[in-house]
């Protein structure tokens, strides 16, 4: 990676941390950050990466806060902005809020953090759990015998402690797919895809092994199973604490997991996918004072499943004025500051059709013309059911102590950017 040094600064640049890893770049090139930074935004070319001289900035922006890694090579940018961003995690759990008050309460801590996760440049302990065991948040308190770093930070399972104990031996499996898509006026498809997480919540004794199977094509492909409920995952990214090697040779997914939440994997389908909730609207113009919205919705995924928290976001003139609402289920809403109304339906069983009419005062119709129409959209949750067809086909647990444990598996899909243009 070969980052020299870390900052943070404030939102005026002024450096609240400074972490020089390899002393090959002086602290006070940071000076120059800032005023390139708005050098650049004036200039409307403004960059995640800046460089004056020899030194290159890769930098992100966190609330009212800048973190800037400086280095003098052409290192690998996206190891770099990934160390940023998980620098970023680390510090929210630690503090909760990351913003300039919590870095300066905590001037002790982030400094011993920093210490941690970075050596020479290169990326150490990452994992917030395990930095959680020997730095607290009364970490410059520390007495000298409980400051040794835990064998954990040395193991070659570095997730994961060894000693824990459970009464009762669980865990529960999420598989959650989120639904982007993007409808014409036409109402043509434009861009359909689902991506996907599989999120744990483990509370195992010892160091128990997982192994997960799936629905995946690629398994049934070498196995010589029938393909039809089989799934064609992409783009695959898997935590650290899965064995790769084993998953390319024969595509079993097995791992010692970490303690408690932790996201084991994420895939994306690029795959045509049916509109869950299909929207139809229409819109009436009378003798340029009144506006009225007609919005039809109609679920079309299958009739045992609902959809939950429905809200449908229909974007209106500026300067439409005195609402009326009227809906066959749920309840609407102007949002003035956002100019749309928002009609919400607490749930919306498969196969429903439903429709909200909204009327409103309209002193200048040609100004809607010229804005033009933003899209509408959708956002909803339906439980019990994933769009690709993906299933934990199975979960076993092995450990040494021979105990038995139960997973529980729940599956979830979700609007993602989820967006039906309207003519």
């Amino acid at each position: 990676m070969s980052a020299s040094a870390v900052f943070i600064l404030d939102v005026k640049g002024k450096p609240l941390i400074s972490r020089n890893y390899k002393g090959d770049v002086a602290m006070s090139e940071i000076e120059n950050f800032m005023p390139l930074l708005m050098q650049r935004e004036e200039e409307g070319a403004l960059a995640p990466l800046l460089s004056h001289g020899r030194v290159h900035f890769l930098w992100i922006k966190h609330s009212n806060l800048y973190l800037v890694a400086t280095t003098l090579k052409n290192a690998n940018a996206s190891l770099v902005y990934s160390f940023l961003y998980k620098t970023v995690e680390v510090f929210s759990e630690y503090f909760k809020e990351l913003e300039e008050e919590s870095i300066r309460d905590n001037f002790v801590i982030v400094y011993e953090l920093l210490d941690e996760l970075m050596d020479f440049g290169f990326p150490q302990t990452t994992d917030s759990k395990i930095l959680q065991e020997y730095i607290t948040q009364q970490g410059n308190k520390l007495e000298t015998g409980k400051s040794r770093v835990p064998p954990t930070v040395t193991n070659a399972v570095s997730w994961r402690s060894e000693g824990i104990k459970y009464k009762k031996n669980e865990v529960f499996i999420d598989v959650i797919e989120s639904v982007n898509l993007l409808v014409n006026a036409n109402g043509s498809v434009l861009l359909s895809e689902i991506v996907g997480t599989i999120k744990l919540k483990v509370f195992l004794s010892g160091m128990p092994e997982l192994r997960l199977g799936l629905n995946d094509r690629v398994l049934f492909e070498l196995t010589g199973r029938s393909k039809n409920k089989s799934v064609e995952l992409e783009d695959v990214k898997f935590h650290q604490c899965v064995r790769l090697s084993r998953f390319d040779n024969d595509r079993t997914i097995s791992f010692i997991p970490p303690d408690g939440d932790f996201e084991l994997m994420s895939y994306r389908l690029s795959t045509q996918v049916k509109p869950l909730i299909w929207i139809e609207s229409v819109i009436e113009k009378f003798s340029h004072s009144r506006v009225e919205i007609m919005v039809k919705a109609k679920g079309q995924f299958k009739k045992q499943s609902v959809a939950n928290g429905v809200e449908i976001s229909v974007p209106v003139p500026s300067d439409a004025d005195s609402p009326r609402f009227k809906t066959s289920v749920g309840s609407a809403k102007y949002v003035p500051e956002k100019n749309v109304v928002i009609w919400s339906i607490k749930s919306f069983p498969g196969g429903k059709e439903y429709l909200m009419r909204a009327h409103f005062g309209l002193p200048s119709v040609e100004k809607e013309e010229v804005e033009g129409r933003p899209p509408i959209g959708v956002k909803f949750e339906i439980p019990y059911f994933t769009v690709s067809g993906i299933q934990v086909r199975y979960m076993k647990i092995i450990e040494k102590s021979g105990y038995q444990a139960l997973p529980w598996v729940r599956y979830i899909t979700q609007s993602g950017d989820y967006q039906l243009r309207t003519s």
